[in-house]
């Protein structure tokens, strides 16, 4: 699932959510050292960053760089701006949660700091349920991404190569909680609920939480994380 990285640093795209601890964690076990960035981007779900300490002390990896960005600047998302986050179930049109080019811009900044740190490598939690939702989780994306790495970069106009492991991208939610059991990692390290609330525990209804709890009950692998609602999953 991931090359092997025995003497090779990698940086890690944490954001606190389930499948970025999964797809760090595969990294780790590869032997990466590894440099996690999360990016605190005012979210609504800023329990999330939380999360990425605690899984970022977990994996015991040394350098964690959370960085401030105020996407809230910009608007255009629930996640964002002050527009309701969706509670009705999942379909194929591209949710108000879809944070304009989002992933565009974590991996520009990833990028960046593997090339400071001399790193070709970058990690990224990206998987297959998100296709149709997201357009910055495709595989032509990530593929066109890592073809841009070398020619915007300093490193890669001079002959180094950059690669960017997706070690989910074919995976479903279920194969993802299977892996975090595997692994020996505790699903409620991590964050998925778009909308937590006031009392702390996950909202159960939005798009993010319901494939995270079809995901686990179709693996059969128990998630601790408490939900303030669990409306039918779909």
């Amino acid at each position: 699932m991931m090359k092997p990285g025995e003497g090779r640093t990698a940086v890690a795209l944490l954001s606190g959510g389930l499948d970025s601890m999964v797809a760090t964690a595969l990294a780790v076990e590869a032997g990466y050292s590894i440099a996690a960035l999360t990016i605190d981007y005012n979210q609504r779900h800023a329990r999330e960053i939380d999360s990425a300490r605690t899984i970022a002390e977990h994996l015991r990896i040394d350098r964690h760089v959370i960085l401030p960005l105020d996407l809230r600047a910009f608007g255009g998302s629930a996640l964002t701006a002050d527009i309701a986050v969706p509670k009705h179930g999942l379909d194929d049109t591209i949710p108000v949660t879809y944070v304009p080019a989002r992933n565009l811009v974590f991996l520009s900044l990833t990028l960046a700091w593997a090339e400071a740190l001399g790193a070709r490598d970058i990690i990224i939690g990206v998987n297959a349920l998100d296709y149709s939702g997201y357009p910055d989780c495709r595989p032509e994306f990530i593929a066109a991404f890592a073809e841009l790495a070398d020619l915007a970069t300093k490193a890669g106009s001079e002959g180094g190569q950059f690669a960017i492991h997706a070690p989910l991208q074919h995976l479903s939610k279920a194969e993802i909680a299977r892996q975090a059991e595997r692994l020996g990692l505790d699903p409620a390290m991590s964050w998925s609920c778009y909308d937590p609330q006031p009392d702390g525990s996950a909202c159960g209804l939005c798009d993010s939480c319901r494939l995270r709890r079809a995901g686990f009950a179709e693996a059969g692998v128990v998630d601790r994380t408490v939900y303030a609602l669990t409306g039918e999953t779909k």
